[in-house]
């Protein structure tokens, strides 16, 4: 936690004020941390293009006050007094199901992971993550992606493999769809996938739709979550 708090503490001392752009993407945090909370909340409102709306201390708190003005953006801290963030994404996801929450915490453990993502969320970073990294994440976040450290996939796809469930023939992923659903659970977004498989965005959306059959979800997330159950 030091390296990280000093992270912050230089990249907030640097912006002190910002125009809030019509456009700018607000951002809600949960964080019990009051440094962490202070700092990341000061860095997130001071870059452009970026708003803070509301910094809350508990997950309590954060069901208080974050309906009232829906955000863009959640970055919720797993480890909270009182109610979990896990829980607290749970409960904040059936208030504002549109509302994409992303986990920002110190645990790598492939259990926080899954919890998570179950209990509806739609990213996972560390909280050791680059500060300005983590200005990309909730980009990607607000465009429909679904970002995640590197470590964190490659646990994800890992325990996958080892607990993959008895599929019925007609669901069958084929080899090009799964090298699909694993891109798109390290984060990647349509354009993205398309450009590293070598074919066309409209091809990539057509296995995507087949993959939503297949998995019989409606969204990006679903299918991941589905696909890693």
């Amino acid at each position: 936690m030091p390296g990280t708090l000093s992270k912050w503490r230089m990249l907030t001392a640097r912006q002190t004020c910002k125009l809030i752009l019509p456009m700018a993407i607000s951002v809600a945090i949960v964080e019990d941390n009051p440094e962490v909370r202070r700092n990341l909340s000061r860095y997130i409102g001071g870059a452009p293009g970026f708003t803070c709306s509301c910094a809350c201390a508990t997950a309590e708190e954060a069901l208080r006050v974050i309906p009232q003005s829906p955000p863009d953006v959640v970055l919720m801290d797993i480890q909270l007094p009182g109610m979990s963030g896990i829980t607290c994404t749970s409960s904040l996801r059936k208030v504002l199901p549109s509302v994409p929450v992303m986990m920002l915490t110190v645990y790598e453990d492939t259990d926080a992971i899954f919890n998570a993502l179950k209990a509806g969320a739609s990213g996972y970073l560390l909280k050791r993550t680059d500060p300005a990294k983590v200005l990309e994440a909730v980009t990607e976040l607000h465009n429909g992606g679904a970002p995640m450290t590197g470590q964190i996939a490659r646990q994800v796809i890992a325990s996958f493999h080892r607990a993959k469930p008895k599929e019925r023939a007609e669901d069958k992923l084929t080899p090009r769809e799964e090298q699909i659903l694993q891109l798109l659970a390290q984060g990647y977004v349509t354009k993205e996938i398309a450009g590293k498989l070598g074919i066309t965005a409209a091809t990539t959306c057509f296995h995507l739709k087949h993959i939503y059959d297949k998995l019989h979800v409606r969204s990006r997330v679903e299918a991941v979550i589905r696909f890693l159950r």
